[in-house]
């Protein structure tokens, strides 16, 4: 049978600092000194153990989109062909003469 979701409200500190609720730790055997990773998609926040993160992950498809962004902004500009050779794929590129 699929269990209901738990739903806690909490409230950020002043520091920026959360509490998880006791419930949730138990549910997830979160002890005290364990590393969390908090993802960002979709304007949603997950927290996840790493290991939890680690077996979901399939591909990088979304590291790989992150990382095409933050080249774009750098690249996208008329003088610059790097990025649209880029994009046409199959065309190798170096620094070489730049």
């Amino acid at each position: 049978m699929k269990r209901l979701p738990t739903i806690s409200s909490i409230k950020v500190s002043s520091k920026g600092q959360i509490t998880l609720p006791k419930i949730i730790q138990r549910e997830f055997g979160i002890k005290k000194g364990d590393e969390l990773l908090l993802i960002s998609k979709d304007k949603n926040i997950i927290l996840e153990k790493p290991e939890i993160a680690i077996r979901k992950i399939d591909t990088f498809e979304d590291i790989q989109k992150a990382a095409e962004l933050s080249v774009k902004a750098l690249w996208n500009n008329k003088e610059d062909e790097i990025w649209n050779l880029y994009l046409k794929g199959g065309k190798k590129w170096s620094r070489k003469g730049i």
